[in-house]
């Protein structure tokens, strides 16, 4: 199994980018928004398919979690959330509002 700690969070968005997850979101009023498409996503919306948790090297505060997401709508992207002291806490609500049934680890590039 390979060291993900070892990687960057740009590594590993390449890679998925280069398997087809190349849609872009961000977080705007309490849900997030393809930066494309508009469409509009609550949690329910959202398929985790693998997750990446980094630590700063130099800093262990400076932490983040990269989410490898599909859509209800076939949206295939990567959003990237820091967590720890200076984490969005509206943002990461949302992502533990998830349902636990759209939560896997199937397509992690380290499985």
């Amino acid at each position: 199994m390979n060291n993900e700690y070892s990687k960057h969070e740009k590594d590993n968005i390449k890679i998925y980018e280069e398997k087809g997850y190349t849609a872009g979101f961000h977080f705007k009023e309490g849900n997030l928004i393809g930066n494309n498409s508009k469409h509009v996503y609550t949690p329910k919306d959202i398929n985790i398919v693998a997750e990446h948790r980094y630590e700063g090297i130099s800093n262990p505060d400076d932490m983040s979690i990269l989410y490898i997401i599909e859509t209800s709508k076939g949206e295939k992207g990567t959003f990237l959330l820091g967590y720890g002291p200076n984490a969005d806490l509206e943002l990461a609500e949302f992502f533990k509002n998830i349902p636990e049934k759209n939560i896997s680890d199937r397509k992690n590039i380290n499985s």
